[in-house]
C-alpha cells in the first residue's frame, strides 16, 4: 500500500508540497448517478421544471464545483484547470441520471479531487431542484474511473493501483 502523503513523519495532516514536481498533463475521469421515481425522471427529461433546464444547471454547477475544490477539501492544492467536461446519461430502466466528468490541468498534482467534486456537486444540484417533489432521490457510485499524469501514470478503474 502506498504512503498517505497528507501526514509528515510526526502523524500531524499537511499539505503535500508539489513544488519539485514536474508539470505534466493531467485527466481525471469521475461518475456517479441519481435514480429518483419514475414521475420525476420523465420530469428531468421531459425539461419541464418550472426552474429552467435542470441538467444544464447543474452542469454549471459541476464546472463551478471543480474551480472550487480547494476550497472545499482541506489539503487539495487550487489548481488552473485547463479544461472541465460533464454530460449526462438517462437510464430509463432505472429512473436514473448518470454524469460524467473530464477535468484536465498540467501541473504538479492531479485533478481527481476535482472531477469527483464536480460529479457530486451535480447530483446535488438535481436534488435541490426535484426534492420538493421526490426527497428520495439517491445519490451513489461516486468513483473515479480514470486518470493520467504524473509520476503515478495511469490508472482505470478495476486496474490494481
Amino acid at each position: 500500500m502506498n504512503k498517505l502523503t497528507h501526514f509528515d513523519t510526526s502523524g500531524h495532516a499537511h499539505m503535500v508540497n508539489v513544488s519539485n514536481k514536474p508539470n505534466t498533463h493531467r485527466i481525471a475521469i469521475a461518475s456517479g448517478k441519481i435514480t429518483m421515481l419514475p414521475e420525476t425522471f420523465n420530469m428531468v427529461n421531459a425539461g419541464t421544471h418550472k426552474k429552467g433546464d435542470v441538467l444544464g444547471i447543474a452542469r454549471i454547477a459541476g464546472i463551478q464545483a471543480s474551480k472550487k475544490t480547494s476550497d472545499l477539501i482541506p489539503f487539495c492544492h487550487p489548481l488552473a484547470l485547463t479544461h472541465v467536461s460533464l454530460s449526462f446519461e438517462s437510464n430509463p430502466n432505472e429512473s436514473s441520471i448518470y454524469c460524467q466528468v473530464r477535468a484536465e490541468t498540467t501541473g504538479p498534482t492531479g485533478v481527481e479531487m476535482e472531477a469527483l467534486t464536480a460529479v457530486q456537486v451535480a447530483l446535488l444540484t438535481i436534488y435541490d431542484m426535484y426534492k420538493a417533489i421526490d426527497r428520495g432521490m439517491v445519490m451513489g457510485e461516486i468513483k473515479l474511473l480514470e486518470k493520467s499524469g504524473g509520476k503515478s501514470g495511469e490508472w482505470k478503474a478495476g486496474e490494481p493501483s
